[in-house]
């Protein structure tokens, strides 16, 4: 071998290196830029809004801006190599300093923006959920009222992780499709063997919810709900009576009201649901126990009665009435 092709192949050694070197010092730059947050130690945390409309390089300027990432353009540079700059999505999110662009745009691809919890409780009716809205700001209860119109007894009483900024048209969506999805094949297919409505069991899974807790004596309950019908006999419920009013306590008068809610007034199951009622009501609705009772009351303890004798000595011994 001679002297020019030993130096050719020094030569080509050395350009080798430089070129491996300068291409690891550029893979090192972007991973610095891309994956090192601004101030990994900073304990400062913003709100930040993406604007509906914002596509990625008003998203980094903006972000180079507030000082939350050193250059708007890895920003978007990693945006499309990532091929999230389509999709980053509108919101408020948390974001920090010490939070990378790579964990900024996954953030924001994601769709994980800030969010609240909506809790709905079992036997609340339209009325009181639009009152729980309006003290959380999400919207005024007349409103929610007008909205739920027609669907009393199908919110499906649950914890909803909510996005900030949902509105209540979103929470009721997510409380009808949740009720569709708790009330499952089999107990649809039993309420059609039974040749039952969901419309039925959902207005007498309401009453229950407001007479009784625990999930046993709402089957007993059902049972007997259910044997009144059968016989016409009144269901004489004084939640259907409370729902009417709007007042804990009732009277002798109120019980005359002319109101198709009113069981003491009407025959049969009232115009429909008094609240919306948790899975074990629906169960309860849909598998009543059977038993000898007909009448029940509850002082905290449920007391059930065979007859009507039984049942006024307890009212005298457990209500002093």
């Amino acid at each position: 071998m001679n002297d020019f092709s030993t130096i050719s192949i020094e030569y080509l050694k050395k350009i080798t290196s430089i070129i491996g070197s300068v291409f690891l010092l550029i893979i090192f730059y972007l991973c610095f830029e891309i994956y090192v947050p601004v101030n990994p130690a900073s304990h400062e945390t913003i709100v930040y809004t993406v604007q509906k409309g914002w596509g990625d390089s008003d998203i980094a300027n903006n972000l180079k801006q507030l000082g939350i990432i050193r250059s708007s353009y890895f920003f978007k540079f990693y945006a499309v190599l990532s091929l999230k700059h389509s999709g980053l999505q509108a919101g408020e999110y948390n974001l920090s300093p010490r939070d990378s662009i790579h964990e900024i745009a996954n953030k924001m691809a994601n769709g994980d923006v800030i969010r609240d919890n909506v809790v709905i409780l079992e036997g609340w009716d339209v009325s009181d959920i639009g009152q729980y809205l309006e003290s959380k700001g999400i919207c005024k209860k007349d409103y929610f009222v007008s909205l739920a119109k027609g669907h009393e007894g199908y919110i499906f009483p649950d914890t909803y992780e909510i996005a900030k900024g949902e509105t209540c048209e979103g929470i009721l969506s997510l409380a009808l499709a949740n009720f569709d999805k708790k009330l499952t094949p089999e107990l649809r297919a039993e309420i059609i063997s039974q040749k039952k409505s969901i419309f039925d069991i959902v207005t007498m899974a309401s009453m229950i919810e407001k007479e009784v807790r625990s999930l046993d004596d709402k089957k007993i309950v059902s049972g007997i709900l259910w044997k009144r019908l059968a016989i016409d006999m009144p269901l004489q419920l004084d939640a259907t009576i409370v729902y009417i009013t709007g007042n804990a306590q009732i009277t002798a008068k109120d019980k005359l009201i002319n109101s198709p809610y009113n069981t003491y007034k009407y025959y049969g199951l009232p115009k429909g649901p008094i609240s919306n009622p948790g899975i074990d009501s629906i169960t309860a609705a849909i598998y009543p126990t059977k038993t000898k009772y007909w009448y029940y009351l509850t002082d905290g303890i449920t007391h059930f009665s065979e007859t009507l004798d039984q049942h006024n000595a307890a009212k005298a011994k457990y209500l002093g009435r």
